[in-house]
């Protein structure tokens, strides 16, 4: 199928740049990236992705690990498992 139709958006530079960046990094172009996620909207009938607004717990949860407070470390799995009681 020949591609004719044409999408203009504006966005903040540097978000293009830094995305542009890891679309190259997995050998994908613009283009290619927006074709799939089309299709995969088409596909499943929305967004491939759930879009949700935080709630202020997860904000805050957010801020805390964003300034590394509340923060418990964990030498491997089986020391995260222990940590947690599993």
């Amino acid at each position: 199928m020949t591609k004719t139709a044409t999408i203009r958006a504006r966005i903040e530079p540097r978000l293009k740049d830094d995305v542009e960046k890891l679309f190259k990094k997995m050998g994908l172009t613009t283009t290619e990236v927006l074709t799939i996620f089309y299709q995969q909207v088409k596909l499943r009938n929305g967004l491939p992705f759930n879009v949700v607004i935080p709630n202020k717990t997860t904000e805050n949860v957010f801020k805390d690990t964003d300034a590394e407070r509340n923060l418990i470390r964990c030498n491997d799995a089986d020391d995260m498992f222990d940590k947690l009681g599993i």
